[in-house]
């Protein structure tokens, strides 16, 4: 019997051979690395109009309620009336600095307040009110005043356990040289500088000039303070002071490192 034929040889040996892709040239190589370009632009163009669509045009992430903490004398109603939040806004597009701005300003009593998203529905107004230190005597009310000498209230009576303001300067070159302000900002460092005890104690803040303080407290006693420097010298000297002569009088610490007590 003959075997295979030439030909039927070249054929199988063909249809043992696997077949090769079809050539793709330069131009090809370039139109199919466009393409991948152009379709990925496309889907960046897709993801950013869906993120855009979430953030302004659903009602996923609106604002739906305002929160408040750190009020003490405020009300968390008011402080809220105040920011006039807008609700129904998209939360993303609420400007927070402009709701800080606007309760500083319509609300003296705050000094320092944080608006913050509190995403997916929120605005939360962290609020830190001022704190009187001093006040001063209005006719029958009483104008408070903080520890940076802002008067930031007037209130019609007078909270307990801050001292009253006695601003009683004298004709002098100190009072020329440095004016009410000054004076007042003096008897505010005084003022804060106070031990905790003495403070609550202390009825009467009188200054004269810029380096006489005068402290009154309860049960008639008084203490010479001096100028505000040293103070926190002063409040440790009268600390001890006042432990050492519990029943004295008249303290004297104008002088830090020579203190003097006295009963009356």
């Amino acid at each position: 019997m003959a075997g295979p034929t030439t030909a039927q040889r070249g054929e199988a040996e063909r249809a043992d051979t696997p077949a090769r892709p079809p050539h793709i040239g330069p131009e090809g190589r370039r139109l199919t690395g466009r393409m991948r370009l152009i379709l990925a632009a496309v889907g960046a163009v897709l993801i950013a109009a869906a993120v855009v669509w979430v953030l302004y045009g659903s009602s996923w992430l609106r604002l739906e309620r305002v929160t408040t903490t750190g009020t003490d004398v405020l009300t968390r109603s008011e402080v809220e009336a105040a920011a006039a939040a807008p609700l129904g806004s998209p939360l993303v597009s609420v400007d927070t600095d402009a709701i800080a701005d606007r309760l500083r300003r319509k609300l003296p009593r705050i000094d320092s307040v944080d608006v913050v998203r509190s995403w997916p529905h929120g605005v939360s107004l962290e609020v830190t009110e001022r704190k009187p230190v001093l006040l001063v005597a209005k006719g029958e009310k009483f104008i408070e005043v903080d520890a940076k000498g802002v008067r930031f209230a007037t209130v019609d009576e007078a909270p307990p356990h801050v001292p009253m303001l006695e601003m009683k300067p004298d004709r002098s070159a100190s009072l020329r040289r440095f004016g009410g302000d000054r004076l007042l900002r003096e008897a505010v460092r005084v003022a804060g500088d106070l031990p905790g005890k003495v403070a609550g104690e202390t009825r009467t803040v009188r200054v004269t000039s810029y380096d006489s303080a005068v402290l009154e407290l309860t049960r008639g006693r008084t203490v010479m303070w001096g100028s505000s420097e040293e103070g926190p010298a002063k409040a440790r000297v009268l600390t001890a002071l006042m432990k050492a002569s519990p029943k004295a009088g008249h303290f004297d610490v104008s002088a830090p490192t020579a203190p003097a007590v006295s009963k009356s």
